[in-house]
C-alpha cells in the first residue's frame, strides 16, 4: 500500500512512502525492545538531555518543519511556527520536571518502611492523528522517554513527511536505535502488533472508531491503554459577559487548526438576553474571515485536511439542514480551488438531528440560546462526549460553580479550551480515558511498584 502525501490547497501529491514489510515491522519491535532494555538503566540525567538536544533540534528546524506541516494538512503558517515551538516547550517541561515527578513517594506505615517507586515498563505503541502532526506526537513521546520506556508510532497515512520528519531528528542527534520508531504500516495490522508480548502499553489519540478497536485489542491482551478520542465542547456565555471579547475568542476556539480539533469549541451556549447580541457579532466576525492559501500569514482560514474530509464534513450539514436546521451562514464548499468549507453558523438544532450528536471537525458552529444556567448545564451535557469546555462571565464563583456540573476533562474560564504541558490533558465518557501532559502525563505508562521493608526485629 503506497502511502500518499497530499497538499490539500493544491491538491497536489507531493511524495509518496511503501509500507513497511511484516518482516520490518518484527524486526522494529525487537529493536525498540532492544533499546528499552537499555535505556531503562540510563540516568534521568541523560534522559533529560536527549530531551533537551530534540527540544534544540525542534527549534532550528523550525522553518522547515513548520512548512512541511502547512503544506501536508492545511494548516495557518503561524499555527504551524506556533505548533514546532510547542513541542520543544513539551519536551523541556519534562527534561527539567521529570525526575522529581518520577521521585519515589514515601508511604506512611505501622510497621517498617514503605515507598511507591515508578519504574518503566516496556515498549509503548502509539496512533496519533494528522491534525496535530509533531504535538501529538511530542506529547506522549517525551514522557515516556524520561519515563524509560520506548516508542513505537503508526501515525496517519496523510502526513508521511511530517512522519518520517520525526523520525529523523532522532537520526540526527544519534539517538540510540530504537528507541524512538515510525511505521508506515496500515491500520489493519494495530491488532497483530497489540498482539506482540514486547508492546506493553498503547495510547491513541483519534475517532472514536479507532479509539473503541485500539482498546478492544488491548484489553484482549491485557495491556493499559490511555485514549483521548472526540469532542463536541460546549462553549457557555452568561448575560455578565464582554460579548466583544467573547464572539472574539468564540473565532479563536472555533477556528483553531480550521476548525479540525478535537478541543475547539462546537456549541455555543448563550443566554438568551444576550443571545441576538452574541450571533450578530459572531456571525460577522465569521463572514469578515479571510480564505485562502495557509502560507500566507495574511490568511484566517485555510483548507480542511483533504477533500475526503471536505465531503464528510459538507454531509453532515447537509443532513442537517434537512433536518430542519437553520443555517444563519456559511453551509457549502467555498469556491475556491482546495478542500475550502465556507465559515458556517447552525441554529435552531434539535436532539434528533446530526450536527446536535456528532462532531463537526471543520469551521461549522452549532448555536443554542437557553434562559438560565441550569439550562446550559443540561445542554452542555447532552452529549456522549466530554473533553473540554468553556465559560464565560464576570462573576468567578458563579463560573466555577458551573464548571463543577459540567460532565468534561477540562474546563476553561474566560478562555477557549486549549492546551499546555503543565496541565492534564483529557476526557471522560465517550471522548477516552486517561490523561497527558502535565505529571499526571507520567503516571500512565509506570509500574508503580511498592517496596515495602521491615527489619528482623519488628513486630508484623
Amino acid at each position: 500500500m503506497a502511502i500518499k502525501s497530499v497538499n490539500p490547497y493544491t491538491l497536489e501529491t507531493l511524495k509518496t512512502f511503501d509500507e513497511i514489510t511484516d518482516s520490518q515491522l518484527e524486526q522494529a519491535i525487537d529493536n525498540a525492545h532492544d533499546a528499552y532494555l537499555d535505556w531503562k538503566k540510563t540516568s534521568y540525567a541523560d534522559r533529560a538531555d536527549l530531551l533537551h538536544k530534540i527540544a534544540a533540534t525542534f527549534r532550528s528546524k523550525k522553518k522547515e518543519l513548520s512548512e512541511m506541516i502547512t503544506t501536508e494538512m492545511g494548516k495557518l503558517i503561524g499555527q504551524s511556527e506556533y505548533e514546532i515551538e510547542y513541542c520543544a516547550n513539551i519536551f523541556e517541561y519534562y527534561a527539567k520536571n521529570g525526575a522529581e515527578f518520577l521521585a519515589d513517594q514515601k508511604i506512611t506505615t505501622a510497621v517498617g518502611e514503605a515507598v511507591l517507586t515508578k519504574a518503566p515498563i516496556g515498549v509503548i505503541l502509539a496512533v496519533e492523528p494528522w491534525n496535530f502532526p509533531f504535538y501529538q506526537v511530542a506529547r506522549v513521546v517525551a514522557p515516556n522517554l524520561m519515563i524509560g520506556n520506548t516508542i513505537v508510532l503508526k501515525h496517519s497515512s496523510n502526513v508521511p513527511q511530517c512522519a518520517q520528519a520525526f523520525q529523523d531528528i532522532f537520526t540526527q542527534i544519534q539517538a540510540p536505535k530504537g528507541l524512538y520508531t515510525n511505521l508506515f504500516l496500515s491500520s489493519k495490522k494495530i491488532e497483530k502488533l497489540i498482539e506482540n508480548p514486547k508492546i506493553q502499553g498503547a495510547c491513541l489519540t483519534g475517532s472514536e472508531k479507532a479509539g473503541a478497536s485500539l482498546a478492544q485489542f488491548a484489553g484482549k491482551n491485557i495491556k493499559k491503554s490511555v485514549l483521548e478520542l472526540g469532542g463536541n465542547d460546549p462553549f457557555i456565555v452568561l448575560e455578565d459577559a464582554d460579548i466583544d471579547r467573547a464572539t472574539d475568542l468564540a473565532i479563536k476556539g472555533r477556528m483553531i487548526n480550521n476548525g479540525q480539533s478535537c478541543v475547539a469549541s462546537k456549541r455555543f451556549i448563550v443566554l438568551e438576553q444576550v443571545a441576538d447580541a452574541f450571533l450578530e457579532k459572531f456571525t460577522k466576525k465569521m463572514e469578515a474571515l479571510k480564505l485562502g492559501d495557509p502560507m500566507d500569514k495574511e490568511t484566517q482560514l485555510g483548507p480542511l485536511s483533504s477533500q475526503d474530509a471536505l465531503d464528510t464534513l459538507l454531509d453532515q450539514v447537509n443532513t442537517t439542514i434537512k433536518q430542519g436546521a437553520t443555517v444563519v451562514t456559511g453551509g457549502k464548499q467555498a469556491n475556491l480551488k482546495g478542500a475550502f468549507m465556507q465559515p458556517t453558523i447552525l441554529t435552531h438544532l434539535k436532539p434528533d438531528m446530526l450536527a446536535y450528536q456528532e462532531e463537526l471537525f471543520g469551521p461549522v458552529a452549532s448555536f443554542y440560546r437557553v434562559k438560565n444556567d441550569e439550562e446550559a448545564i443540561e445542554l452542555a451535557n447532552a452529549t456522549r462526549f466530554g473533553l473540554g469546555s468553556s465559560i464565560f462571565s464576570k462573576d468567578m464563583e458563579r463560573a466555577k460553580n458551573m464548571a463543577k456540573q459540567i460532565d468534561s476533562g477540562m474546563v476553561f474560564i474566560n478562555q477557549p479550551t486549549k492546551s499546555n504541558e503543565s496541565l492534564p490533558f483529557g476526557g471522560t465518557k465517550r471522548s477516552g480515558y486517561g490523561r497527558e501532559l502535565s505529571a499526571l502525563g507520567m503516571d500512565e505508562f509506570v509500574n508503580k511498584k511498592l517496596i515495602h521493608a521491615v527489619s528482623e526485629t519488628d513486630i508484623l
